[in-house]
């Protein structure tokens, strides 16, 4: 398969003309020589671009290229914008696989005896395909009461997981290849960027893992009606199959539909907002894969609607030193301390050691500046992390996936809520929920947080204190009697030492005495012995 495989990306990549991208002063003989042997793969398609052909050739590869092709296009910190531009409009539209042996492969899964004592109903035709998985409605016996609900049954592609296996390790030559070979290859990365998605799939292959991420934000938003996550049947749930309770709702990309139905647009997108910086500032666990397929509208109350999210196989979360590294760039960027900025940059060690801080914060100030003078309204915050991103991509940024993905989910967000309110001042809107943060994580409430935190540990140690406290006196009596001990035994070694020194000399002048005792030089032998005499009894009595 791999090597089929391999014959199928050659080709593709030569007919759209993708071998430009390599310098050939930079291609070894052996290179130029494979590149004749496919003699009769020529560009077809010259009169397009090449940013173009890249997307084209990707579409034409099938779905897990063009998911990868979805992923770089978030990585605008190492593409430039003509080729992000591109990437971002791939579509994922794939052919769904026979619904019967769908459900084959849900019985086999969940269990036949428990499949057919739980579903009274499946729908063979299926709801929805992606790249990796389709899924099917159906109508299951709740356990408790024994009631009919509808449910969706998420069920992963069969043979899938060889494909994408084969598809990376293909990949992953080219990667090396073109982080020998091209140009920009070491800025880029690729084989760090293959990796990365390589661990992103095959976590989307693991539906157990999706069901508790799902979980885990629908517990986060228990008691918050700003987003409505369905309810996950864990019971049901295996590695290839996920069971979730089926939610009614208009696409949000639906913008026709949801103006039919009187949805209140302006209130719609602020809360759109409010889940985002809700679930990365509040939660530290944000839904990463937040684009219009994933995103639906509950217009009950279409004065106040919410949001739905479902495929919560991609999440985002940030730890303590991200969140704290976060606040004090805000703070910075609010009050347009461009120098503080660059140099958080240079402390996190997110650029070289050996940046010019000076001529990282003009950089910085070039890009944010004009940003201010304009109107809030029209200001777009993700254009200014894409701005941000491609300056410090001149002074070798190191990339952080878990910022990446914040940054994508932005994106997503931003775009969604100017698509259903163009109006939407994103600023006007994130700002409460920064300043609140910002102060959660800088001010008084931030220690007093700490402190509540750390509150239960110290109640569970305090009632040891006073015997850690002998324990600790005891030791450092004994640590001090060790060093009187420790310190008459160095006096004894420095007299001992001392002794012997005088000893050697003396015994030395004696000898020395002896030898020269002549008529000629009694006296002077007299004197050297007399000397030495006096320094052994000293030593002696030393």
């Amino acid at each position: 398969m791999r090597s089929q495989r391999l014959y199928q990306i050659i080709k593709t990549f030569l007919q759209y003309g993708l071998d430009e991208l390599l310098p050939r002063n930079k291609i070894p003989w052996y290179g130029k020589l494979l590149r004749m042997c496919f003699f009769w793969l020529r560009n077809q398609h010259k009169d397009k671009s090449i940013e173009q052909r890249f997307r084209l050739a990707i579409e034409s590869l099938g779905p897990v290229y063009i998911k990868f092709g979805q992923m770089l296009s978030t990585r605008r910190d190492l593409l430039n914008p003509e080729f992000a531009d591109e990437l971002a409009r791939l579509q994922d539209n794939v052919e769904p696989f026979d619904g019967a042996l769908a459900r084959q492969r849900i019985v086999d899964a969940i269990g036949a005896d428990k499949f057919e004592q739980s579903f009274i109903e499946f729908d063979q035709q299926p709801l929805a395909s992606a790249s990796i998985a389709q899924v099917h409605c159906a109508k299951m016996l709740r356990a408790e009461d024994n009631d009919a609900i509808n449910v969706v049954i998420k069920v992963i592609r069969p043979g899938i997981e060889s494909v994408i296996v084969a598809d990376i390790e293909v990949m992953q030559m080219f990667a090396r290849l073109v982080s020998q070979y091209y140009h920009e290859g070491k800025r880029l990365r690729p084989v760090e960027v293959v990796d990365e998605y390589r661990k992103t799939i095959m976590d989307e292959l693991d539906l157990l893992r999706e069901a508790a991420n799902s979980i885990q934000l629908k517990r986060n938003f228990a008691d918050d009606d700003v987003l409505y996550v369905p309810e996950v049947y864990s019971d049901y749930c295996t590695k290839e199959v996920m069971v979730m309770e089926r939610i009614y709702g208009i696409g949000v990309g639906e913008v026709e539909q949801l103006k039919a139905a009187n949805v209140n647009m302006q209130r719609l997108a602020e809360r759109g907002v409010e889940v985002f910086f809700t679930q990365v500032f509040r939660d530290s666990f944000f839904h990463a894969d937040m684009h219009p397929g994933n995103v639906f509208v509950d217009v009950t109350d279409p004065a106040d609607p919410s949001w739905i999210a479902i495929d919560c196989g991609i999440v985002g979360t940030l730890n303590k030193e991200d969140k704290r590294y976060l606040a004090e760039n805000f703070v910075a960027f609010f009050n347009r301390d461009y120098y503080q900025v660059a140099q958080l940059h240079v402390d996190s060690g997110w650029v070289p050691a050996d940046t010019n801080v000076e001529e990282f914060e003009f950089a910085i100030r070039t890009v944010c500046e004009p940003i201010f003078e304009k109107p809030l309204a029209e200001i777009s915050f993700g254009q200014v992390l894409i701005n941000l991103f491609n300056t410090a991509r001149r002074f070798d940024m190191e990339v952080q996936p878990q910022l990446v993905l914040l940054q994508k989910t932005l994106l997503y967000i931003e775009g969604l809520g100017r698509q259903l309110y163009p109006e939407l001042d994103l600023w006007k809107t994130a700002k409460p929920y920064l300043e609140a943060w910002v102060k959660e994580q800088m001010g008084p409430k931030a220690l007093y947080n700490q402190v509540k935190e750390k509150l239960p540990f110290w109640g569970e140690k305090l009632p040891e204190l006073p015997d850690l406290v002998y324990d600790y006196l005891k030791t450092s009596q004994q640590t001090k009697i060790s060093q009187l001990t420790l310190v008459k035994q160095m006096q004894q070694q420095h007299l001992q030492s001392k002794r012997l020194q005088l000893t050697v000399v003396s015994v030395g002048l004696l000898i020395a005495s002896s030898v020269v005792a002549t008529q000629e030089f009694y006296q002077l032998a007299s004197l050297g012995g007399i000397i030495g005499l006096i320094l052994m009894l000293r030593s002696l009595k030393d």
